[in-house]
């Protein structure tokens, strides 16, 4: 699944992963590969990137969306700030 994570500012990521975890204003929830079209609310909380199975990156962000269509994953949040 293509991944593209946009703030104002810069882009956050670009590149092809397995899946996605996001902070929905109801809730965490994750978007893997093949997902339905989706677009959602997210808000204050950790995303983690799932780039495969045993690789991960993960952000604290602070609100936006997310738009899910053909395989592909576009998050565009106010602010993200890396952590381990």
């Amino acid at each position: 699944m293509q991944l593209d994570i946009l703030t104002p500012e810069h882009k956050v990521y670009s590149g092809t992963v397995y899946g996605v975890q996001l902070p929905g204003i109801e809730g965490y929830f994750e978007i893997l590969e093949n997902h339905a079209p989706i677009i959602a609310t997210l808000g204050k909380g950790k995303m983690k990137i799932l780039k495969d199975k045993n690789t991960t990156e993960r952000y604290e962000i602070s609100g936006g969306f997310v738009e899910v269509l053909n395989n592909k994953a576009s998050v565009l949040i106010e602010s993200a700030v890396a952590i381990d």
